[in-house]
């Protein structure tokens, strides 16, 4: 079985207390993997397409599974998934919505744009351990997730 530690988390929200928790979070599930982070929609396109700041400053490589945020500044989470599930060189990249919401809009409307899966953000810090336990043993035990692919751009 492949060593899948190294996958590497990509987590897309503009809340700097939700991502210091949420790699709290990882580190108190014991999960080894790296979490790299952005705050909007328009980072991520940049990060996951290398250009914009991220052209020739790449922190981590090619994501294995995305953690997508909703409500973001300058393109939110629903415009950003939109476009990483209908570009070719990054569909295949898992995108995990993780968001306050609960709306059945948004949980209806992110399937239809091809989300793998849909959490709420739990309430308590004891809750987000729990879900990042649960995340970390299904997508990196259970799943078998795509190798890196071709990241440069045409």
């Amino acid at each position: 079985m492949t060593n899948k530690t190294g996958i590497i988390i990509l987590m897309a929200d503009d809340d700097d207390d939700d991502f210091l928790l949420t790699q709290k979070a990882l580190q108190q599930s014991k999960l080894l993997n790296t979490l790299c982070r952005v705050k909007d929609g328009e980072e991520l396109l940049d990060y996951l397409r290398q250009q914009g700041d991220f052209k020739d400053n790449q922190p981590c490589a090619r994501p294995g599974v995305i953690l997508l945020d909703l409500n973001m500044p300058r393109k939110d989470g629903r415009e950003a998934l939109k476009e990483i599930k209908s570009d070719p060189k990054l569909k295949d990249i898992p995108v995990v919505i993780f968001t306050t919401s609960k709306a059945e809009e948004d949980i209806f409307k992110s399937y239809q744009l091809g989300v793998n899966s849909f959490i709420t953000k739990p309430v308590t810090f004891e809750g987000l351990i729990q879900v990042m336990q649960t995340l970390g043993k299904y997508w990196f035990e259970i799943v078998e997730l795509p190798a890196g692919g071709d990241r440069t751009s045409e």
